[in-house]
């Protein structure tokens, strides 16, 4: 008995008949104490009745909910021309504090309308309890300022930051290249090699990786030089 982490993915395990949500291939997550059945629920969005199902279905009690970005794909809101269901529809049916770095605190009320008082900013470094353990929140910003990682004592939820094979976009409003580096290289390259990966989409061939696999095979992770990083994604 321990903290699981149980990955749902958009179109298949919530949203069934959303093709757009398919599309994307968003996996939110549930990260919960075995024993005490409480969990958090990492960027709800899409199927808001359908992730709350889920989690009553397993008899859980949901106790927060933990954001790694603030995209509407992430946690509700307006995208090319859709709107997404997210973390105002979650308060409605399941009120519950929403975790955040300090950094994405006003893109997230941005996006998704919430109060101050729904949100919880933290630092890089902030650990929160789930049940009788704790989930490690790594500031990982280069997909935007506020990017943030959740790690358990085996496993990493990356959101948009590291992909099995790849990482998150860096052209986009608020990203930045020479921060995503850093992320990579100086913070998540440093994880034990047998940390379980588990990305924020479905964009490979397998659902999960590990951090020894990512340094062996993904060149994003391989990079030796801000100038040859800046070389690969062309700045």
């Amino acid at each position: 008995m321990g903290l699981f982490v149980r990955q749902l993915l958009a179109g298949r395990d919530f949203g069934e008949s959303d093709y757009f949500a398919a599309q994307m291939a968003n996996f939110v997550y549930l990260i919960g104490d075995d024993e005490k059945r409480t969990c958090m629920v990492v960027d709800p969005a899409w199927d808001i009745p359908g992730i709350i199902d889920l989690v009553d279905r397993e008899g859980l009690t949901l106790i927060g909910a933990l954001v790694t970005h603030y995209h509407p794909d992430h946690v509700g809101g307006d995208i090319f021309g859709h709107h997404i269901a997210g973390l105002p529809d979650l308060m409605s049916l399941r009120p519950v504090t929403v975790h955040v770095n300090k950094a994405e605190k006003d893109g997230v009320k941005k996006v998704t309308g919430l109060s101050e008082n729904d949100i919880e900013a933290h630092e890089g470094g902030d650990e929160i309890a789930i049940g009788s353990h704790t989930v490690k929140l790594l500031h990982t910003p280069g997909h935007t300022p506020g990017s943030q990682c959740f790690l358990t004592s085996s496993a990493l939820v990356s959101g948009d930051t590291l992909f099995i094979g790849g990482c998150g976009r860096v052209d986009l409003p608020g990203s930045n290249p020479e921060d995503m580096y850093r992320s990579l290289t100086q913070v998540l390259s440093k994880l034990p090699s047998e940390t379980v990966l588990f990305p924020g989409h479905n964009y490979a061939s397998r659902p999960v990786s590990t951090i020894g696999d990512e340094k062996s095979q993904n060149q994003y992770m391989r990079i030796n030089s801000l100038a040859d990083w800046n070389a690969l994604m062309g700045a």
